[in-house]
């Protein structure tokens, strides 16, 4: 299995750039012995961008994880046992770690105030959504929801990444917050993304160091999904796109 340089710790998410040998490749996708390379999951994208050979720019489509991370390549190969210098599409990385980041920070205050589990989320480059049950909003609820949010966003709160052992999170923290049930029993090391003083959640997904590199959250949309099953959809206020 291949090294993911961004999974440790907090520092790894903001590496743009890596040098890597190839262990395997096919018709268009090759895989690295490690890689900076985001593989789509837990409702993120994967990351974009290039592997440079021999003074050449293969451009990576998307990157897929089945054990090993597939890099998708739009065209040409790449032959197994030559290395490669990475570089991912930083602008499209650290827009989708903010919004990552944000989602964090909703569900927490939805889990806190509505008693409210995360049961969906998508994020996107500009947008992004993500489902809660049993709640219904009211448009007091939405306004309560953001000004929560963003006074953390302002509280300067440090993001920290961290693994821990499952069944000693299992006796310190609620299951109801977390999905524990969710996750297959196999999984004995948890990786954590914890929002000092507020909200400690296993994730594999990338972040930012500080809650200050966000812009306010700004919720631009509500949808009723079913019974008890509502959808937020946010942006930023610097954004604030139509979706």
């Amino acid at each position: 299995m291949n090294n993911l340089i961004y999974m440790d710790t907090i520092e790894g998410n903001y590496v743009k750039e890596f040098d890597a040998k190839v262990i395997k490749n096919g018709e268009n996708y090759v895989i690295l012995d490690k890689t900076v390379f985001y593989p789509e999951g837990g409702g993120q994208p994967s990351d974009k961008g290039y592997l440079i050979w021999e003074n050449k720019k293969f451009e990576v489509l998307k990157v897929i994880k089945k054990g090993d991370a597939k890099h998708l390549l739009k065209e040409g190969i790449i032959l197994a046992g030559k290395k490669v210098h990475g570089m991912i599409d930083w602008d499209l990385r650290y827009a989708h770690m903010k919004m990552h980041t944000a989602q964090h920070i909703i569900s927490a205050v939805v889990f806190n105030e509505y008693n409210a589990r995360t049961v969906g989320n998508q994020i996107h480059k500009d947008y992004s959504r993500v489902d809660f049950y049993p709640v219904n909003f009211s448009d007091e609820d939405i306004k309560f929801i953001e000004e929560r949010c963003n006074e953390i966003i302002k509280s300067n709160a440090p993001v920290k990444i961290y693994k821990e052992r499952r069944d000693n999170l299992e006796k310190k923290f609620d299951n109801h917050r977390w999905n524990f049930d969710l996750l297959p029993k196999s999984v004995k090391i948890l990786r954590m993304v914890e929002i000092e003083n507020f909200d400690i959640c296993p994730c594999a997904g990338t972040h930012v160091k500080n809650t200050k590199e966000l812009p306010p959250i700004k919720i631009i949309g509500k949808e009723n999904k079913g019974k008890d099953k509502c959808r937020l959809i946010y942006s930023f206020k610097a954004t604030n796109p139509q979706f």
